[in-house]
């Protein structure tokens, strides 16, 4: 029987430099029970809190209806979908998107242990999005989410997710950070950069996120991104499994040639 996908989000943090537009990437840690050791955007499961925080009043900035005939119904994915995204990069990268009286928020050096403390308390599955939103009285910029990719976990992989990317720009007066315990880094990349040290090995990747990071790398600013990401069709993705001379590889239907070997222990897992 094909194990079932969990639903989850996942997160592309966002920002211009001189050379170029770069995203945040961690690398997860070797001991990792899923995907160890390779560069990934912050991301996870949807919580059952992240579902709470999307029914509390007040709780997550309403998502604006758009113009464009989304087959998968963009705005239909739920703030539950966009506050699991929020969670996941003030987890994974130490950057939170709200809202403090109408702005965007901004940490100080005086603020940063109260964060931290925050941030420890969803590592430990102890935190709240309602209670910290509430308590620090911040609204969570779930508006500020722009869907860019839908992908799902082939069958025949021992763990599967059904997860919705979003693009976002990096807050000015925040700094992302890996968190040291789920990540063992945490790095500003431009997409081709990336690709390239990939292709160099020295930058192990998985399947959907090579290929998001090529379509990332064709953008040369934040707007530019974010401008197509609000007016695109977002289409699901499935890969599937094969078996190609002994070893696993995954490729999307019709494009065999493009395809992507999947090391040995993610399939033991």
């Amino acid at each position: 029987m094909a194990v079932q996908p969990r639903q989850a989000s996942a997160v592309m943090l966002l920002r211009d430099s001189m050379q170029g537009m770069e995203v945040f990437m961690v690398r997860r840690v070797i001991q990792s029970d899923f995907m160890p050791d390779v560069y990934v955007f912050p991301g996870g499961s949807v919580s059952a809190d992240d579902r709470a925080a999307e029914q509390a009043e007040g709780i997550c900035r309403p998502v604006l209806v758009d113009s464009v005939a989304d087959p998968e119904g963009r705005t239909a994915l739920g703030n539950g979908t966009r506050a699991a995204a929020i969670r996941e990069l003030f987890e994974e990268a130490g950057v939170l998107l709200a809202y403090r009286d109408g702005q965007i928020l901004a940490l100080t050096e005086q603020d940063l242990p109260q964060f931290e403390g925050y941030r420890g308390a969803f590592h430990q599955r102890t935190g709240s999005l309602v209670e910290l939103a509430r308590q620090e009285q911040l609204v969570l910029a779930t508006d500020r989410l722009a869907y860019f990719a839908h992908w799902i976990t082939p069958e025949g992989m021992p763990k599967r997710f059904d997860t919705h990317f979003f693009l976002t720009t990096a807050p000015a007066q925040q700094q992302a950070a890996h968190d040291r315990l789920e990540t063992s880094e945490g790095l500003w990349v431009r997409p081709a950069d990336a690709l390239e040290r990939s292709q160099g090995g020295e930058f192990p990747l998985v399947f959907a996120t090579l290929h998001q990071l090529r379509e990332l790398a064709i953008f040369g600013s934040v707007a530019e991104a974010l401008d197509f990401a609000v007016t695109q069709h977002v289409e699901v993705r499935v890969p599937v499994l094969v078996q190609e001379d002994g070893k696993n590889r995954v490729h999307l239907p019709g494009k065999e040639d493009d395809g992507w070997d999947v090391p040995e222990q993610m399939t033991r897992m």
